[in-house]
């Protein structure tokens, strides 16, 4: 379901179980797909917030899709999932940084019982986002399993800092109730498809 600039965030109710999915999704494909759904199904969510970022401060600009154009690659595919929806909050309250989104989502938003979401290739270079450590710190974290560099993310820096917060994966149904810091790493079925590969293509 897609959501209008004027009102960017889905509708909410007390308790409501969160998944936040931020990403360029340049070019939206399968790969995340599998993501967003798995997390919703083995986290017990009842919602996936799809946060389309303007810019990725880590990516730059070169190669970068037009934020209207990867919205809309995202909204047609979000159309089709139960409990999935386009969040343009981020565009809305201009941030850049997901700490920053994080924050602001947290203070608008203060019923909801958020946990971020992101594929196993972005827990290896987690270390490099702004304020890992407090991000961390403020949000339960679920990653899905990526087939891109797997060893590499369970011994990533931000692993091993939070190895006593991880949760086994038997209690990822159960992640969106802990205080932070607590994440999980679930071993899905591995998708092959990244953004990188499509994009050289």
């Amino acid at each position: 379901m897609a959501i209008s600039a004027r009102k960017p965030f889905p509708p909410i109710a007390a308790g409501l179980r969160v998944g936040l999915y931020g990403g360029s999704f340049n070019p939206l494909h399968a790969g995340h797909i599998h993501v967003a759904k798995s997390a919703k199904i083995r986290l017990n969510l009842d919602a996936i917030w799809w946060l389309v970022s303007p810019g990725n401060p880590l990516k730059g600009e070169a190669g970068k899709a037009d934020y209207e154009e990867r919205l809309a690659g995202v909204r047609q595919a979000v159309d089709t999932l139960h409990g999935h929806y386009v969040c343009t909050a981020e565009a809305a309250m201009g941030t850049r940084y997901s700490i920053d989104l994080i924050q602001a989502v947290r203070a608008l938003r203060p019923a909801i019982c958020p946990v971020w979401v992101m594929g196993g290739d972005n827990l290896a270079n987690f270390h490099l986002w702004k304020d890992w450590k407090s991000m961390a710190l403020s949000i339960p974290m679920a990653v899905i399993a990526r087939p891109q560099d797997p060893v590499r993310a369970r011994f990533s820096p931000m692993a091993r800092l939070f190895a006593p917060a991880r949760l086994p994966v038997a209690a990822a149904s159960i992640l969106a109730d802990q205080p932070a810091p607590a994440w999980v790493y679930l071993p899905a079925p591995m998708h092959h498809h990244s953004s990188t590969q499509i994009r050289g293509q």
